[in-house]
């Protein structure tokens, strides 16, 4: 799953245009909004487009949507058990 994390990190990072951040510069834990990696609500609606187009997972529920989108370890645990084989 550590290459799975590090692959997302890498789409988050080329999806949100994060010029200088490396994946190592993302903590798992830490929260991608806010405090955390300071993401905004543009943002979301970007990692909501490369849930879909990488993965086929589309969320349709706002408080699932933050859920989901809270921490990479949020994402890669939704990811693994809802993507499209």
């Amino acid at each position: 799953m550590d290459d799975f994390k590090k692959d997302l990190k890498l789409q988050i990072i080329e999806a949100l245009n994060l010029q200088g951040m490396n994946p190592d510069d993302i903590d798992n834990t830490a929260p991608l909004f806010g405090e955390g990696l300071g993401l905004d609500s543009i943002d979301s609606l970007e990692l909501m487009v490369l849930l879909e187009r990488n993965y086929g997972i589309k969320i349709e529920d706002a408080r699932e949507g933050r859920k989901v989108l809270e921490s990479i370890d949020a994402m890669a645990a939704y990811i693994e058990a809802n993507r499209k084989k």
